[in-house]
């Protein structure tokens, strides 16, 4: 059986390992959903490599793309890795200053997007590129390589009669072949520019092996094979999305792309998968909006609602709950929870949520409705997985992020950081010796940044991010991201930060969820002018304040939130206040509301 030591690997060990099936990728096109067999897969993919090669890209020279997940992408990636490119992949939602940096930093030789939404943000940068070669597009832009024209020009090698092309445009199959013998499985594949919460993007240097070893440490979790349909929607950009990827692929599960997180919810209902990836904040509007249609119930229909979340919330791993309250959970789902699932496509087995910390209220309430969610942790430098929950007697526990891989380990250094050595770990980053330096010590040891503890059954529990840490004036230390997800368990808050750095006491910026709030405001028959204007209104304020006064109870005292402001505009992406995996960018929500938080502290 063929092993799988390049990534590129993948497409010959599919075709081996697993009956022919139409949808190895898929995607939807005018209302359609069109497939990719692995011949298909294979064929396109090698089509891009003799293209690049006619184009004059060598072993070594960098490839970047710039689009969201769909099936070009992977076709793409394979191309560009089996010539033996490195291949750079940029976030579709950057700054225009961080295109700049990363296609210059990265020297990007050629380029592939998905069309003129991404060729509007970069077309009048592209003068400044001198390393860059050529561009080509998915969807057709005047002056740039049709996707299409790529694929025609690679599929030529394959003519019989090559009497009418030149030798630039001639390649043949065992030039392609020579270049993939030649390609090692601890020879860099990728380099991955994290996004960053501060300061310019850093160059995450990956190998085929890093990638291969982390995918080949979680084969064992996914509850499907070949017959199976995953869903996805996260940028392929972040290795988060990009691992699951491949991993789905080397099982045989076929890989349907959502059209857009505004369209996933018909995408689920139509193609029914088996598994989703997400980050916890999808989930989090998924249950808002389940809990919001609960509302809307009356009289017995809203109580057995309500009972059964509230039973839910009590549902314990490893089936440890009562005989009484397993017989009680199965009438309330039959008469809620098979709904839940009904709305997921009614097929779902499991959903892998990564990224950011998931409230253990989450994971409990989803569990018990009979949709398991598995918690994994890991930074792009350790491609990425470092630990994950899993299937299986002890294998999940709440509020952590699971056992350290096979061959990883972890340790927690004296001042509490989370430390690992393993097959993951980076090579570097791109062109920073000293970065790399300050992250990878003379052991070998790689220093997260985060804060956490092993607990006694091996499970790594997250606790805090070091560098967001803070102490007051009172010389107490405050771990703000702990008391934001507990915070976020509320209805009414969408987003908050919590600051407090060198001050007397801690406050926070909050964000409400202004749909939840809309439905508050008409239940209440209070006037909704708009978000901006609804957070100055007296009741609401005063509803916030019980709110947090709730949430206090779970800390101490010097945790505890004694000043807030409300904001009247979403943490977004395009607004600068997330990063695009979304984690808080804190420096600029400090400059960016001074105003505010002068007030928190006045």
């Amino acid at each position: 059986m063929k092993s799988v030591d390049r990534l590129f690997d993948i497409l010959s060990f599919h075709a081996e390992q697993y009956d022919p099936k139409p949808d190895v990728l898929a995607s939807k096109e005018s209302g359609k959903w069109i497939t990719w067999s692995i011949k298909d897969y294979t064929r396109q993919a090698e089509a891009i490599s003799y293209a690049l090669m006619a184009l004059g890209i060598q072993k070594g020279d960098k490839v970047g793309t710039i689009m969201p997940g769909r099936p070009e992408w992977n076709i793409i990636d394979m191309g560009i890795l089996q010539c033996g490119a490195v291949h750079v992949p940029i976030y579709p939602t950057i700054k225009e200053s961080d295109y700049r940096y990363i296609l210059n930093h990265g020297e990007v030789k050629f380029l592939f997007i998905s069309g003129p939404d991404i060729y509007r943000k970069i077309e009048h940068i592209v003068p400044e590129l001198s390393g860059l070669t050529g561009i080509s597009s998915i969807k057709e832009i005047e002056g740039l390589i049709p996707f299409r024209e790529m694929i025609s020009k690679g599929l030529q090698h394959s003519i019989q009669d090559k009497s009418h092309l030149s030798d630039a445009d001639t390649y043949s199959k065992t030039k392609l072949e020579s270049i993939k013998k030649s390609i090692n499985t601890h020879d860099l594949a990728t380099i991955i520019y994290t996004s960053g919460t501060t300061g310019s993007p850093k160059g995450v240097m990956l190998t085929h092996h890093n990638i291969i070893s982390n995918f080949k440490a979680v084969e064992h979790i996914p509850p499907v094979g070949q017959e199976g349909k995953a869903l996805s929607y996260l940028p392929l950009c972040h290795i988060y999305e990009r691992m699951m990827n491949y991993l789905f692929q080397y099982l045989g599960i076929s890989v349907y792309y959502a059209e857009s997180i505004a369209l996933i919810a018909e995408n689920i209902r139509e193609i029914k998968p088996d598994i989703i990836t997400t980050v916890p904040r999808l989930l989090e509007k998924i249950y808002d909006k389940i809990i919001a249609s609960g509302r809307k119930l009356t009289g017995v229909k809203k109580f057995i609602f309500f009972r059964s979340v509230a039973l839910a919330n009590h549902f314990k791993e490893d089936g440890a709950n009562t005989i009484l309250y397993k017989v009680e959970l199965k009438v309330f789902d039959k008469l809620v929870f098979s709904k839940w699932r009904e709305a997921l496509g009614n097929n779902i087995k499991v959903v892998v949520s990564g990224g950011a910390a998931l409230q253990p209220r989450l994971s409990r309430i989803f569990w018990a409705a009979g949709i398991p969610v598995i918690e994994g942790y890991g930074l792009t430098e350790t491609s990425p997985v470092i630990a994950v929950n899993e299937f299986g007697y002890k294998g999940t526990c709440f509020g952590t992020v699971g056992r350290p891989l096979k061959h990883t380990r972890v340790k927690i250094a004296d001042d509490g950081e989370i430390c690992m050595k393993g097959p993951g770990l980076m090579m570097g980053y791109y062109k920073e010796p000293q970065l790399t330096k300050d992250v990878i010590d003379d052991e070998g040891w790689f220093h997260t940044g985060d804060i956490g503890v092993v607990l006694p059954d091996g499970h790594l529990k997250i606790t805090g991010r070091k560098k967001e840490i803070f102490k007051t004036s009172l010389g107490k230390y405050i771990s703000p991201e702990l008391i934001e997800n507990k915070f976020k368990e509320s209805p009414f808050i969408d987003s908050l930060v919590v600051l407090g750095e060198n001050q007397k006491y801690a406050a926070a910026l909050i964000v409400p969820d202004f749909n939840f709030l809309v439905n508050y405001c008409k239940i209440k028959d209070i006037p909704y002018p708009g978000n901006k204007e609804i957070i100055i209104n007296p009741v609401i304020k005063k509803r916030f304040e019980q709110e947090v006064k709730k949430y206090n109870h779970h800390f101490g005292a010097t945790e505890q939130i004694k000043a807030f402001e409300l904001v009247g505009d979403e943490f977004t992406i395009e607004s600068g206040e997330l990063t695009p995996s979304l984690k808080l960018r804190r420096d600029f929500i400090s400059k960016k509301y001074a105003a505010e938080i002068e007030k928190l502290f006045a």
